[in-house]
């Protein structure tokens, strides 16, 4: 009777977890798609990436070539 019990304990157990983890992940989901603050972050990051990829260019030139590259920029 004692195991039967903890049987179905554990199923119900399993059941709601499962519905929770799926909520949360339809939620996590809903959020990101929806998130334009998200998408401008992103956005400003890669400006961001490719200026500091012009900087390690221009710091591992010549230094020659680094008055011509600053007065460009």
């Amino acid at each position: 009777m004692n195991s039967s019990l903890f049987f179905v304990v554990c199923i119900v157990a399993i059941v709601f977890t499962a519905q929770t983890i799926q909520k949360y992940l339809k939620m996590k989901n809903e959020k990101q798609e929806d998130d334009p603050e998200l998408e401008a972050t992103l956005e400003h990051i890669e400006r961001l990436e490719e200026r500091i990829k012009v900087l390690e260019r221009i710091v591992t030139e010549n230094r020659f070539d680094l008055g011509k590259e600053i007065d460009r920029l």
